[in-house]
């Protein structure tokens, strides 16, 4: 791919603020750094206009709370054509990692992962998405 260069003038709080960023991602350089940000962007405006996006939706619980993998079996059910594969993963004695690939209309991906991670005793949940084309 071609690559152009530019010239980019900042406030020195935002050259400030894109350093950290660049170190905190340990990317190599401010171009890697601004690059994977305008990126990122781009992606989220798919989301908003409902493209069809790729991702994972992350759920940590514990797996011994009465019903709670009932529930989520459940939503699964309503959901199986955006669903392409569910792993867990034990990582304590009762506590499992479940990783959800998901594809379809970013709006259908969201509203998939707010119930998932709306269900009472989901420790934590999250969804990334990612552009297919």
């Amino acid at each position: 791919m071609a690559v152009s260069r530019f010239g980019v003038s900042l406030e020195t709080d935002l050259l400030t603020a894109l350093d950290e960023y660049v170190l905190s991602n340990k990317f190599p350089n401010r171009s890697q750094g601004i690059r994977h940000l305008i990126e990122k962007n781009l992606v989220e405006s798919k989301w908003k206009c409902n493209h069809i996006v790729a991702g994972g939706i992350v759920l940590t619980y514990e797996f011994d709370k009465q019903g709670i993998q009932s529930k989520i079996i459940e939503i699964h059910k309503d959901y199986t054509e955006v669903i392409l594969s569910v792993q867990q993963y034990y990582i304590s004695p009762t506590k499992l990692l479940e990783i959800i690939a998901v594809k379809g209309t970013a709006n259908k991906l969201t509203e998939l992962s707010e119930k998932l991670i709306s269900v009472k005793g989901i420790e934590h949940g999250k969804l990334m998405m990612s552009k297919v084309e």
